[in-house]
């Protein structure tokens, strides 16, 4: 086997690896999910399903990410090299445009769209946020519009760009390869799908949009974080989310220098995958995993009834928690119906006494929110 060959397969080998063990935290992420939000139905959990507020959201954002990493398995040569499954030319060519356009076109666009508004709803009034009832099928579906005009974008450059860029233009000039091709034959007789240069900058430009926004959304999040390992949390996420998608946009933008199936394109590219798939790992994380395992603890880590306790003794008006002199309280607001008549249930405020008992950093108190639980 051709020494390009061997590079390939080893990268793709690791690849593999890398996406099972995303898979398994992207699978218990989902079932999580899908318990706590049974839970609530139940009436078990009630009180905490303003943490629950974003649950289709978390999994819609978890799908895609899924989504994403199954279709970076199908463009690897390993499953594409002479005499392997799918060698064949136009199944090679086509794996490739789609590829671009499944990944590039449409998952992480539309990821990142998605994280913005999970942060985005942690930040909203009760009445406007993730507790609304239209407030997920409003986000999935803004989401999926606003990352629609980079899709087609996308269509152009890989459908249409071989027949509207791969000729000369009036002035005898003619655009390289790698503008526009999302595929190459490699020496060992097989196929590397490439990354079009116009694909990457579109992707680029979306991303430099959507991470300022982030960056904003995120510091908020963590200035009125109610507990150290929060903002630890949130902050890991954001440095990791700018960090990242813009050194896998470099990766891609450098690997047009290295020829396809070299050792250094199969470097950048799985660099590139790297990037995108940490980046994916700490949004499941942070946004989807931590909170909802944290919302199931909450019950267990009190050492009174939960069920007991009014709404509203716990969140208020986007659940803000405020400090008047030496005392905690919150904002009265609307209380739920359920359990707004028992008046002598114990209050927000022995639970913030409950979570400094357990060690946690309350000596700042400014809000909770229905992505992250107040206590971890």
């Amino acid at each position: 086997m051709p020494q390009t060959g061997f590079t390939a397969d080893a990268f793709g080998a690791v690849t593999i690896a890398l996406v099972s063990l995303f898979l398994v935290l992207a699978l218990l992420s989902v079932l999580y999910s899908v318990h706590f939000r049974l839970q609530i139905q139940k009436r078990s959990l009630l009180q905490l399903g303003y943490f629950n507020g974003p649950w289709a959201t978390r999994i819609a954002f978890t799908s895609v990410a899924v989504w994403w990493s199954i279709w970076e398995i199908i463009r690897l040569s390993l499953l594409r090299g002479s005499g392997r499954p799918f060698a064949s030319p136009p199944w090679q060519n086509h794996a490739c445009k789609f590829y671009i356009l499944s990944n590039i076109g449409f998952a992480e666009p539309t990821m990142l769209l998605m994280l913005v508004f999970l942060l985005r709803a942690s930040l909203q009034k009760r009445e406007l946020g993730a507790l609304s009832h239209h407030w997920n099928g409003r986000a999935i579906g803004r989401a999926l519009f606003l990352s629609l005009p980079v899709f087609l974008l996308q269509l152009m450059v890989v459908f249409l760009g071989p027949k509207l860029l791969n000729r000369e233009t009036n002035h005898h000039i003619k655009l390289a390869s790698y503008f526009w091709s999302a595929w190459c034959a490699t020496e060992d007789g097989g196929a590397a799908c490439t990354y079009p240069l116009f694909s990457t900058l579109l992707l680029g430009l979306l991303d430099l949009a959507l991470l300022g926004y982030a960056s904003y959304a995120g510091a908020r999040i963590v200035s009125l974080a109610i507990n150290r390992r929060l903002r630890r949390r949130v902050c890991i996420l954001i440095l990791s989310v700018d960090f990242l998608i813009l050194l896998r946009v470099v990766f891609l933008g450098l690997s047009i220098l290295a020829a396809p199936g070299g050792l250094p394109f199969e470097a950048l590219v799985f660099l590139a995958f790297l990037t995108q798939l940490l980046c994916a790992a700490a949004g499941v994380s942070v946004l989807v995993f931590f909170p909802v395992a944290d919302s199931l603890a909450l019950r267990g880590a009190l050492h009174f009834d939960i069920g007991e306790t009014p709404f509203d003794d716990y969140y208020s008006d986007g659940a803000s928690l405020i400090s008047n002199n030496q005392s905690l309280r919150l904002e009265p607001g609307r209380r739920s119906s359920d359990v707004s008549t028992k008046r002598g249930s114990i209050s927000f405020r022995t639970m913030i006494r409950v979570e400094l008992a357990a060690g946690c950093d309350s000596d700042n108190p400014s809000a909770a929110s229905p992505l992250y639980p107040p206590t971890s």
